[in-house]
């Protein structure tokens, strides 16, 4: 019991925005998704693309904001790393599919120098930039309806979702629905700026 209350205090931290809380969630699950992204990726020249830096960040940015919306119901360390697994999967799938694309088709490239890899997979970001996920909220938050940000902020003052659509009108499913639609809405727009960036 005592072990249950000190994750859902974690998870309740991770919500608010608190960066120990965050850093501790880095440095916990950090290994998992690096152990998982080098498992599946083995291709030289993707991997001359992205590494699994890139993977981690879009990974923990994507989870901070989630959670911050009150997107996830965890309420056990096992559903938290499972549920890490599952997004770093998906996210790895999403950038082999963007980089199979036939204008940058990663297959076509010639593979680099081993020691650009190793100087590539050693600038690892510092915890503190990634957790710089303030920044990003309010960037998601700012393309968020005013519908989607109260959405947004009463799930993430822990608002079930019951209580959201009667205070909202509809739904919880719809409200659900509507706030995740939102998100993923917003999350691909930034992944594609990002890659206009590049």
């Amino acid at each position: 019991m005592c072990e249950h209350a000190a994750f859902t205090d974690f998870i309740r931290r991770i919500r608010a925005g608190d960066d120990q809380a965050a850093r501790e969630l880095i440095q916990l699950y950090e290994p998992v998704i690096r152990r998982e992204v080098r498992l599946r990726l083995r291709d030289e020249r993707l991997a001359s693309r992205f590494d699994w830096t890139d993977i981690r960040q879009s990974v923990m940015a994507s989870f901070f904001v989630r959670a911050a919306a009150g997107e996830y119901d965890l309420e056990r360390p096992d559903q938290l790393l499972r549920l890490l697994v599952v997004m770093t999967r998906h996210k790895l799938i999403r950038q082999v599919r963007r980089n199979s694309a036939d204008r940058r088709d990663y297959r076509r490239l010639e593979t680099r120098d081993p020691a650009y890899l190793a100087e590539r997979s050693a600038a690892v970001p510092s915890p503190s930039r990634l957790v710089a996920g303030r920044e990003l909220l309010e960037e998601i938050r700012r393309r968020l309806s005013e519908e989607e940000r109260r959405l947004a902020d009463l799930r993430g003052q822990g608002c079930e979702w019951a209580e959201i659509a009667a205070r909202l009108g509809g739904t919880a499913e719809a409200c659900r629905k509507q706030l995740a639609r939102a998100i993923d809405r917003v999350e691909q727009q930034l992944e594609g700026s990002e890659d206009g960036d590049g």
